[in-house]
């Protein structure tokens, strides 16, 4: 066998689990690991700017594609730390990512060594391992075993905490005869899609809630395919858009109490009957429970068996991958004669063609809506969008439209302020020939803006779309309930740039320094070229192109506290022409 340090096999073992690309940023403790990539070559390194924002480049490169696994990579102490809210984030959406740390010698763990900290012990409850490797013979395994559970049942991050002394000690390992380990995903039985068919057909008006684990899952097609097999209409949850096209005739929109549409909505509430597969029944889908269950029986199928139950107890539970038990569920009901839904599913795309929310606004300032209206218009149904957190993601989800899995990409428990510059570098880096745009507001542009320099460091282009209203504007709107306006003001007479009238931050001069392209809007007409001349800018230049489009100050978007209760603040539309990319707008 051939004889190597153990970085070296670490190395090796990337390279035979599938890993291509790696993010991260080296140390004095994990630089045996970053000289091992050096001679053993194969991982093509992107250099973050912030351990944080190399966590969140490798979700969004799992993100992008089934079988990826993102790789981050840090030295010891606070780029551990630094990558804790990178876990979360994953853990939370069921997004498998690797993070590897250096640490202090073995023998130096306890005696408060320069930069020691158990990162281990702090990560631990984020991910589905995380360990400090203490013997070198025992590194292949641990890699090994990582991979192999980052795959398994509900997928989930891991870290691995590699001491300087445990890189650097030689080891056997035969590299030519690894094999990655097996992967286990538990599977419906026949006899229980039977049951859960058995109770979808007794039903006079069901649904399919389709999440975050049909994508996960690469169960796209498959649910597509179930859905019109049965003729029942399908409610993508926010981690499951895309599962179904949003112009799919059985596609009844979203669900929920902030990224939601006013008919996916109505058309829950009409229901009798739901099929949940690999969702979580997430707050802000559901609202009240009560509200959101009343006279509909459930059937839950979830990858994770403690998912059953944890937020109310289904009729009917199937513990599987939604691969599996789609699968089941398409066979098992092209041999049985099904209720005619047609009726059912023409009320559902009548709602779709009625209960819609206004986007043409000509108003200067410029109103949110309009952004969304004319990105429609801009870009097509192959874009990749990323987005994170706040009014603009929320307003984005009710007006944007996404035809493909994977091409909604968005941190959707955690949503981590920051999230969204270093994901889409990370999706840029996983699929380089598609055309991905980023969404922020002003405050998540700014957490981690200078990631950008990463992307003009290494010529991962993308567009970034920053709607500025120079507020903390979804937390000045959930202070309306306290009647307060506190300490969420970004405004400030900028003494550089007074042209900004108070908008504060000049973002053109800060993107422009950190080596990549701005654009700024002041007026609607002007929003479809800037973006159009954005698509060309980042063919030309390959590097970032922000579009940053001024918006009014206050904009309060449609939210509410219970799903039959959601409060309209702006206009709805009354005619096709206030909403005029909206999927199948009927109103005149």
């Amino acid at each position: 066998m051939a004889r190597m340090t153990a970085a070296q096999a670490a190395v090796e073992i990337l390279k035979k689990e599938g890993v291509s690309h790696v993010f991260g940023l080296p140390g004095a403790a994990i630089n045996p690991f970053y000289n091992a990539m050096r001679t053993k070559g194969g991982l093509t390194h992107v250099l973050a700017r912030h351990v944080e924002g190399a966590s969140h480049m490798a979700e969004g490169y799992t993100r992008t594609a089934p079988g990826n696994i993102g790789v981050c990579i840090g030295t010891s102490g606070p780029a551990g730390t630094d990558m804790i809210t990178g876990l979360y984030s994953a853990s939370a959406d069921s997004i498998p990512i690797l993070c590897i740390t250096g640490q202090a010698p073995v023998a130096k763990l306890h005696k408060e060594d320069f930069q020691a900290v158990d990162i281990a012990s702090i990560a631990r409850p984020l991910t589905k391992m995380a360990v400090t490797v203490l013997e070198p013979a025992q590194v292949p395994g641990t890699f090994q075993q990582a991979f192999h559970l980052m795959r398994s049942g509900r997928p989930g991050p891991v870290l691995i905490d590699l001491p300087i002394d445990v890189q650097l000690a030689e080891i056997e390992f035969d590299v030519e005869t690894y094999e990655p380990l097996p992967v286990y995903k538990p599977a419906a039985t026949r006899g229980q899609i039977e049951k859960a068919l058995d109770l979808l057909d007794a039903a006079e008006r069901p649904l399919i809630v389709a999440g975050g684990g049909v994508i996960n899952a690469d169960a796209a097609e498959l649910l597509v395919e179930f859905a019109e097999l049965t003729g029942v209409p399908v409610v993508p949850t926010l981690m499951g858009w895309g599962a179904i096209p949003d112009d799919h005739h059985l596609n009844a929109g979203m669900v929920g109490l902030q990224t939601s549409h006013r008919y996916g909505n109505a058309t829950l509430l009409a229901s009798d009957f739901v099929l949940g597969i690999g969702n979580r029944w997430a707050n802000r889908h559901t609202g009240g429970i009560d509200t959101y269950t009343a006279g509909r029986t459930f059937v839950h199928v979830d990858i994770e068996p403690t998912q059953i139950g944890r937020v109310f107890a289904p009729d009917y539970g199937i513990v599987s991958d939604a691969r599996a038990a789609l699968e089941l569920f398409v066979a098992v009901a092209r041999e049985r004669a099904l209720p005619d839904r047609t009726a059912w599913a023409e009320v559902c795309r009548q709602r779709k063609r009625m209960l819609l929310r206004r986007t043409h606004y000509d108003a200067v300032p410029i109103k949110p809506q309009r952004v969304f209206e004319e990105m429609n218009r801009a870009f097509g149904k192959d874009v990749r969008y990323v987005s994170t957190i706040g009014l603009s993601q929320i307003q984005a989800a009710q007006l944007l439209h996404v035809y493909r899995p994977r091409h909604w990409i968005n941190a959707g428990q955690a949503g981590p302020l920051g999230w969204t510059v270093p994901a889409a570098l990370g999706v840029a880096t996983a699929d380089p020939e598609c055309t991905v745009v980023a969404l922020s507001g002003d405050y998540d542009f700014q957490f981690m803006i200078e990631e950008l320099a990463v992307g003009a460091q290494f010529n991962i282009p993308y567009v970034h779309v920053l709607v500025n209203n120079a507020y903390l504007g979804l937390i000045r709107q959930s202070q309306r309930a306290f009647d307060m306006d506190f300490c969420v003001q970004l405004s400030f007479e900028n003494v550089n740039a007074p042209e900004l009238n108070g908008y504060g931050v000049d973002h053109v001069k800060v993107v422009e320094g950190l080596g990549c392209k701005a654009i700024r809007v002041h007026e609607p007409d002007d929003i479809l070229p800037a973006l159009e001349k954005a698509k060309k800018l980042i063919v030309e230049y390959r590097v970032p192109v922000v579009v940053e489009v001024i918006l009014e100050r206050v904009t309060n978007v449609s939210m509410g506290l219970e799903i039959d209760s959601i409060t309209e603040f702006e206009e709805l539309a009354v005619a096709g022409a206030d909403a005029p990319t909206s999927v199948y707008a009927n109103l005149d």
